[in-house]
């Protein structure tokens, strides 16, 4: 028993040492991967299109478009919305359709550090990452991260992967539409395509630019002057 406890509690310690060390370090590199692009790449042969891009390369306008269609609150909470959360699980319980409430904050976590899935196990980590990148990171990284890292389509990773394959361009010269279509995928990607935006997504994107509106400037960051 004795072994066996030593052995968990070196398994935990080795946990914590390495997950604390992948924040801090992520906080300074460009993330070069997800286990999610792997994931999709070993069960279905989907090629991996992903490539960091600094935040300041990237167009504002995507940055509070996320905002406007996923976390409304992003600039304001520790990493939880726990009135949205309470939202949902009324409604759950109701009946009703399930529907997430997860923040930018813990769709960045799960997204660098974990695996899809609704498990208890999963969840827990999500919460266990969110609170270390709140924590480690600023706003401005943990947005650049999830610019970066989130899926946005079926095999396309980020801004510069979607402003690419989608749209023919780069993502500091995105449009506001385009940003707000891009927004109007996020719950799934892989069903809804920016490119060939559904009735569905047209509306999506005018409740999107209609929310940016209301929201005003981020403040994130400064974006870098492109030479003419």
């Amino acid at each position: 028993m004795k072994r066996v406890l030593k052995i968990t509690l070196g398994a935990i310690l080795l946990f914590f040492i390495l997950s604390i060390g992948s924040v801090i370090i992520y906080k300074y590199i460009p993330i070069p991967g997800t286990p999610l692009m792997l994931i999709r790449n070993i069960e279905e042969g989907t090629p991996i299109n992903y490539q960091w891009t600094p935040i300041e390369e990237i167009n504002p306008d995507l940055a509070l478009a996320v905002v406007a269609s996923e976390d409304n609150l992003f600039m304001q909470h520790n990493g939880f919305d726990f009135k949205q959360i309470e939202i949902a699980r009324k409604e759950a319980e109701a009946g009703k359709r399930f529907r997430g409430a997860s923040t930018i904050s813990q769709q960045t976590a799960k997204n660098i550090f974990l695996w899809q899935g609704r498990t208890w196990l999963r969840k827990g980590l999500e919460a266990y990452f969110t609170v270390l990148i709140e924590f480690f990171w600023d706003k401005k990284r943990i947005m650049e991260a999830y610019l970066n890292c989130i899926e946005m389509g079926n095999g396309i990773y980020g801004a510069k992967a979607v402003a690419a394959k989608n749209f023919g361009t780069t993502p500091d010269k995105l449009t506001r539409n385009q940003c707000a279509l891009i927004a109007a995928t996020l719950p799934n990607p892989r069903k809804f395509n920016s490119a060939k935006p559904s009735k569905y997504m047209l509306k999506r994107e005018q409740d999107i630019l209609k929310n940016m509106k209301n929201l005003g400037a981020l403040n994130l960051y400064k974006p870098k002057k492109i030479k003419k």
